[in-house]
C-alpha cells in the first residue's frame, strides 16, 4: 500500500529515486520500499520540462530541493518507448541515455519502465480502495487471473497491459495509443478530415489526448458556423468540465465517446478480462465519464457486445501512479528473491 507522506526508512528498507517523465511534467518523489514490499512516497516535486534544458539538469534542480543529496538507486517511468542506449521521448524534446545514468547522476542501481507500464505496475500493486467503478458490473472487482487493459489520457495516450495468476504477475509496455484512429459517426469524420489536412496518417493519439481537445472543439464550432476562439487545452478542459462553455462541454462529451470506443478497442485486441482508466486527465474526468456515453461506445463492439458489457472498467484513484508504479518495478527487478 502506498502512503502519501514521507517517513524515516525503516530497518531493512531501501530508499530510491522514484522519477515520472511525461510530456508536460516530470515528477520526482523519494520512496522508501520497505522489508514487505510496501511502498511509501515522500512528498512529490514537479517539474515543468520546458523549464529544463535536459533531464540531468531537472535531476540537479530536484537534487537541490533535497538538500544536495539522493539515494543511489533510481526508478523512472519514461513517456517513450525504452532503449538500452538512448531514449527519446514522444512529447518532449528530452534524451536519456540508459549506460550514462551512473556516471552523470550518481545513481548504481536503475529502473527503467515505459510510463504506461509504471501505471500497469500501480494497477497490479494498489488495493480495490484505490479503484472506482465505471461501467460493467458494479460488484465485479479486478479479476485475480487474466488480462488487465491500462489506458489513459494524458499529454499523449498511454496503454499498457498485464497479466495475473492469483497473486503473480507480469506487466507490457505497448505503444496502443498510436493505432489507427476509427470514425464512428459523421462528426467524428469531420474531426478526422480536419486532422487529416495537417497529418497524413491519424493516430487514436490525436483524438484521445488531453491536447486533442483543440481539435475536437474547433470541428464542433466549424459544424456549428460559429468563430473559432483561440483556446488552449486547459481552458477548454476547464469550461468543458465545469459546464461554462456549452461549446467546450459538447466537445468534453465527444471526447469520451472516443475514448470509450477506443479503450474498448483495445480491450478486445488484448483479450482483456478487465480495464483501468488512468492518468490525471482521466481522475479529472472522472464523474463526466460516468454520466457521458463512454460505457455505450465501450461496449459497441457488434457481436461482442454482451461480452464487453461483462468487463469490470474502473478508475485508479493513486495520485502519483506513475511514481508508485515505477518503484514497484524497481523493487520488483532488484529486490524479489
Amino acid at each position: 500500500m502506498a502512503k502519501a507522506e514521507g517517513t524515516p526508512a525503516a530497518k531493512g528498507a531501501t530508499e530510491i529515486v522514484a522519477v515520472d517523465i511525461g510530456g508536460t511534467h516530470a515528477r520526482f518523489a523519494i520512496a522508501t520500499i520497505g522489508a514487505d514490499g510496501s511502498i511509501t512516497l515522500g512528498e512529490p516535486a514537479t517539474l515543468h520540462t520546458k523549464d529544463h534544458g535536459s533531464f540531468q539538469l531537472a535531476w540537479q534542480a530536484f537534487r537541490k530541493m533535497q538538500g544536495g543529496t539522493l539515494p543511489d538507486a533510481v526508478a523512472m517511468s519514461v513517456a517513450g518507448p525504452v532503449d538500452d542506449e538512448v531514449i527519446r521521448f514522444t512529447n518532449n524534446p528530452w534524451i536519456l541515455r540508459p549506460a550514462r545514468i551512473q556516471e552523470m547522476l550518481g545513481p548504481t542501481r536503475q529502473t527503467i519502465v515505459n510510463d504506461f507500464a509504471a501505471v500497469a505496475y500501480a494497477v497490479a500493486c494498489a488495493g480495490e480502495d484505490q479503484f472506482i467503478h465505471l461501467t460493467g458490473p458494479a460488484d465485479t472487482p479486478l479479476p485475480a487471473t487474466g488480462t488487465i487493459t491500462v489506458i489513459g489520457p494524458g499529454t499523449g495516450l498511454g496503454v499498457a497491459h498485464l497479466w495475473r495468476d492469483n497473486g503473480s504477475y507480469r506487466v507490457h509496455a505497448t505503444e496502443g495509443g498510436h493505432v489507427d484512429y476509427a470514425p464512428l459517426d459523421l462528426i467524428e469524420d469531420s474531426i478526422l478530415a480536419r486532422l487529416r489536412s495537417r497529418h497524413t496518417r491519424v493516430s487514436a493519439e490525436r483524438v484521445v489526448s488531453g491536447p486533442a481537445i483543440v481539435d475536437i472543439y474547433a470541428t464542433l464550432a466549424a459544424m456549428e458556423n460559429k468563430p473559432i476562439r483561440e483556446q488552449t487545452d486547459v481552458q477548454i478542459w476547464t469550461n468543458g468540465l465545469a459546464g461554462t462553455d456549452p461549446l467546450a462541454a459538447a466537445a468534453v462529451d465527444r471526447f469520451c465517446l472516443a475514448l470509450g470506443a477506443v479503450a474498448g478497442d483495445c480491450a478486445l485486441s488484448q483479450g482483456a478480462s478487465g480495464v483501468v482508466i488512468a492518468g490525471g486527465l482521466g481522475y479529472r474526468m472522472r464523474e463526466t465519464l460516468v454520466r457521458s456515453g463512454f460505457r455505450e461506445r465501450f461496449t459497441a463492439k457488434g457481436r461482442f457486445g454482451s461480452m464487453m458489457a461483462r468487463l469490470p472498467v474502473k478508475l485508479i484513484t493513486h495520485p502519483q501512479p506513475g511514481l508508485f508504479g515505477a518503484a514497484a518495478a524497481f523493487a520488483r527487478e532488484h529486490l524479489s528473491s
